[in-house]
């Protein structure tokens, strides 16, 4: 893959919603045209004003055929394109598998059809078994316990297959929780009511109504879940730097999985200490049972992406905590058109 000029570019699969809005807004900075593709079911149309785009299915191979033909200079496809919200998952696992992995498969065949070799995979971390000390590394047990997080980790084991008997060649990136905003402010979580801890607190201080901690019981350190809190600017940051080591990284292998995080765990209780230290009035708690398919969570060891990609999390907490107020506050104007996940 050459890296030098202007003129790569990347296919981002899902690039309306809020991880692959923030990639393609990277990848500008960066001087890489990103070209996105998103049905726009959860992504956000505003998302993609100045950018290239193809509205429709990623299983829709007349659409993928299409944008190859428009941009045959794609070198590589980041696909974020995925339902993620656990308790819908419990609910509704058939969408689930039919959106996150016979899609995948589709989109696979398309790539391959096209010529185009490079995918790098937003994995979850929640497909991991948590340890005791709720510590987890690439090669700690895989135990997802959602429907969402099956998805993810059926579309590693798949990718891996395939690529292990095609030109195909997979890097997975496994999240842990994202926080934050484009500091540019140019996207974020486009959601107005999001399921996750930070967006509940901010949903609360704006309501004034309490929030919930969700599981009390867990073996942490506090009784609440932990989770590894990672600035999403840090994951855009790191989807550039796996373009950028793609092929030396897997030079010698078809597929490899790779964990994105701080390094460092936070517990629920502990994030609304952090976020009622930045507000007022600080946001009262109440505590409430887990909701369906949670886990008590944990937080990644970073050697292999420090070593492989030369990347570690740059934000911190605070910063993640401040650009999501940020963006809350801006969010209703940026996002002026109807979207069906609000």
């Amino acid at each position: 893959m050459q890296w030098h000029g202007s003129g790569v570019k990347v296919l981002i699969t899902g690039g309306a919603g809020y991880i692959g809005s923030t990639v393609a807004s990277a990848c500008l900075d960066a001087g890489l045209t990103p070209v996105i593709v998103d049905d726009l079911v959860t992504g956000r149309r505003e998302f993609t004003t100045g950018r290239e785009f193809y509205e429709g299915d990623i299983a829709d191979g007349a659409l993928l055929d299409k944008v190859f033909a428009e941009h045959p200079d794609i070198d590589a496809v980041v696909h974020c394109a995925a339902l993620i919200v656990v308790p819908d998952s419990v609910s509704d696992p058939i969408r689930y598998y039919e959106w996150n992995v016979a899609k995948s498969l589709e989109l696979l065949r398309h790539l391959l059809r096209n010529g185009c070799h490079r995918l790098v995979f937003s994995s979850s971390a929640a497909i991991y078994q948590a340890s005791q000390s709720g510590s987890v590394d690439e090669d700690s047990p895989i135990v997802p316990l959602s429907p969402y997080a099956r998805t993810k980790a059926v579309c590693e084991e798949m990718f891996a297959d395939i690529a292990a008997s095609t030109p195909l060649r997979v890097l997975s990136l496994r999240y842990f929780n994202p926080i934050g905003a484009d500091p540019k402010l140019r996207t974020g979580l486009q959601v107005r009511s999001p399921s996750h801890a930070l967006g509940k607190l901010i949903e609360a201080h704006t309501s004034g109504a309490p929030f919930r901690i969700t599981g009390t019981n867990y073996p942490t350190r506090d009784g609440s879940g932990i989770r590894d809190y990672v600035h999403v600017w840090d994951l855009a940051a790191a989807h550039i730097a796996a373009l950028r080591s793609f092929d030396a990284v897997l030079e010698d292998r078809t597929a490899l999985a790779i964990n994105l995080g701080t390094g460092s765990g936070t517990t629920v209780r502990e994030l609304v200490t952090a976020f009622n230290s930045v507000v007022s009035p600080p946001v009262a708690v109440v505590e409430a049972p887990p909701r369906p398919g949670d886990t008590a969570g944990a937080f990644t060891r970073t050697d292999l992406a420090r070593r492989l990609l030369g990347w570690e999390a740059a934000k911190s907490l605070a910063e993640g905590i401040a650009d999501s107020l940020r963006w809350a506050d801006v969010r209703d104007t940026v996002l002026t058109g109807p979207a069906g996940s609000d």
